[in-house]
């Protein structure tokens, strides 16, 4: 089986050893290459793909001299085919940073064994690598929530609605809902592939949980639960056409 070839980038080297000794400790993990800072991590990933062996994933940390995480991760994302991006990092507060990079997983100082196992597991599941425990792509994405000072990331497949509240979007799922710093056409492009589409300028739903369509007056709305939801004109035929689509799928199968 072959295993991942990843970058450890930190300013801190005792950071950098604990972090390579863990990454080295994974049956995955085929080999690490170690970085001191941004401008190093870039040149070793051009040598990397100049002998033929590209990097498939980077753990970076954020707060660096010089070139800072954040800045190289948008670099990376401008790579003709960019590596995976774990970031690592003493500091939860660039969480969204983290989101709208696309990134793999967002690990906190000090780092748990079984916490870089998963990250490690959602680069394979990105790169649709054979993986015991990652058989496919299942998930498209997490979004980092704060819950009291605690940073959890919430899995698109647990989210049923999401509502647009100025520059937020609150994320309902079945047990309350939470309050990101995301816009909503974002949220919109990201998990198009997880089934959510756009009834409302101001909602988003996931198709799979909606109970019922009815229209009464000229007015189409959509029952999540308890919770009915505007559909605006504009989208009322592609909803009503979509759920018509998934309905005769659910009986041909």
């Amino acid at each position: 089986m072959a295993g991942l070839r990843v970058l450890a980038v930190d300013d801190e080297l005792p950071a950098l050893e604990d972090l390579a000794y863990l990454l080295r400790a994974d049956p995955r993990i085929a080999e690490v290459s170690l970085a001191r800072d941004g401008a190093a991590a870039l040149r070793a990933l051009d040598r990397a793909i100049a002998d033929g062996r590209p990097i498939d994933a980077v753990f970076l940390d954020i707060r660096m001299r010089g070139l800072d995480g954040v800045v190289l991760g948008r670099l990376l994302s401008q790579f003709a085919n960019p590596p995976r991006v774990v970031f690592v990092t003493a500091y939860e507060e660039h969480a969204v940073d983290a989101f709208e990079l696309k990134a793999e997983d967002y690990l906190l100082k000090p780092v748990r064994p079984e916490r870089l196992a998963e990250a490690i597991r959602r680069v394979f599941v990105s790169a649709e690598l054979p993986d015991g425990d990652a058989p496919g792509r299942t998930d498209p994405g997490t979004i980092p929530v704060e819950l009291g000072g605690v940073t959890r990331f919430v899995a698109s497949t647990e989210v049923r609605y999401v509502e647009a509240q100025g520059d937020y979007a609150r994320l309902h799922t079945a047990g309350g809902s939470h309050l990101v710093r995301i816009s909503l056409a974002t949220l919109e492009e990201r998990w198009a592939s997880a089934g959510f589409v756009r009834v409302h300028r101001s909602h988003l739903v996931a198709v799979k949980h909606i109970d019922e369509l009815h229209i009464d007056s000229g007015r189409c709305v959509v029952r999540i639960g308890e919770t009915e939801i505007p559909v605006s004109r504009r989208h009322t035929r592609e909803l009503r056409d979509l759920l018509v689509r998934r309905a005769r799928k659910g009986r041909a199968e």
